[in-house]
């Protein structure tokens, strides 16, 4: 007996479609949505080639919806009223005033929520909405109005600017920095090294101290900055300290430094936009968080102006 599930079409293609039938127009349907004309565009197309059919008759004065665009419709618009009806989940209220922003869960964590009142505070006031995930999402088609990332350098169908870079050094719990003490850059491969996503950082760090590092089967990965402080602290072995993620782990003492000895990390966080105009709240968070970052300001203002 078979017992998967039907394939589903795109959900926020049939959400796009929902509005812009319900709305009779592409452009009314973003302003609902708070996403752009053709963000809305790309969602009914992209749906359309999902059913293999036409929804809309594109005129000048707007879009009519075809025969299989109206069966369509009463069948979303059943579905989507009984979803409201029988949720009892507690569902943000959209306003002017938020600002959807999506970056990596260390960043959410170790630098967004420390300073999150800062952001949100002030006039006017804002409520940041979190889109935690790893992967580079189209922004424009997703709703996205900011993103913090780490990388190397700017994405296509972004405007970037980077917030800061990072100086590397070891840290480690107190016991074992204890035991490793201070001397030269080849003790600390005496335990395991903890990494996240790649080696890179550590390749930087040893070749700053004119070596060559390769990972060993000892050494631990990790896919979250998170997991790579927890595993520090516990013990487990020598991370790197990129700050300024790792600033309240320091000044908590969870992990300490083991040598003095720093290397630029050759990722940086960038701030990112999409191509189109932000609206004011985005654009007033955005100035926000590159201030806290202490970007300068030529080149903050050109980020919000490109």
């Amino acid at each position: 007996m078979d017992h998967s599930s039907p394939p589903l079409p795109p959900l926020d293609a049939l959400r796009a479609f929902e509005a812009a039938a319900r709305l009779g127009s592409f452009s009314a349907a973003a302003l609902d949505l708070r996403l752009t004309h053709g963000a809305i565009s790309r969602q009914v197309a992209k749906l359309e080639h999902w059913l293999g059919e036409r929804l809309f008759d594109r005129q000048a004065r707007g879009v009519v919806l075809t025969p299989q665009g109206q069966r369509l419709h009463q069948r979303t618009s059943e579905a989507f009223a009984l979803i409201a009806d029988s949720s009892d989940r507690w569902v943000e209220r959209r306003g002017a005033a938020v600002v959807r922003l999506t970056t990596i869960p260390s960043v959410s964590s170790l630098w967004l929520m420390p300073r999150l009142k800062v952001f949100e505070s002030g006039s006017p006031v804002l409520r940041i909405e979190f889109v935690v995930e790893h992967r580079n999402t189209d922004l424009e088609a997703e709703g996205i109005d900011l993103a913090i990332r780490c990388g190397r350098g700017s994405l296509p169908g972004r405007v970037s600017v980077r917030l800061f870079e990072e100086q590397c050094f070891p840290i480690a719990s107190p016991a074992v920095a204890g035991s490793l003490g201070t001397g030269a850059p080849e003790r600390i491969l005496d335990y395991p090294l903890v990494h996240d996503s790649d080696a890179s950082g550590w390749r930087t760090w040893f070749a700053a101290q004119g070596m060559d590092y390769r990972p060993r089967p000892q050494d631990r990965r990790f896919e979250d900055y998170n997991l790579v402080l927890d595993a520090a602290a516990y013990g487990l072995g020598v991370a790197l300290a990129r700050p300024p993620l790792a600033g309240e782990a320091l000044r908590s003492g969870r992990v300490v430094a083991v040598d003095p000895r720093t290397a630029l990390n050759s990722v940086s966080y960038w701030l990112d936009r999409p191509s189109s105009r932000l609206r004011p709240s985005a654009a007033e968070l955005a100035r926000r968080i590159m201030a806290e970052a202490g970007l300068a300001t030529p080149a903050a203002e050109a980020f919000l102006k490109t």
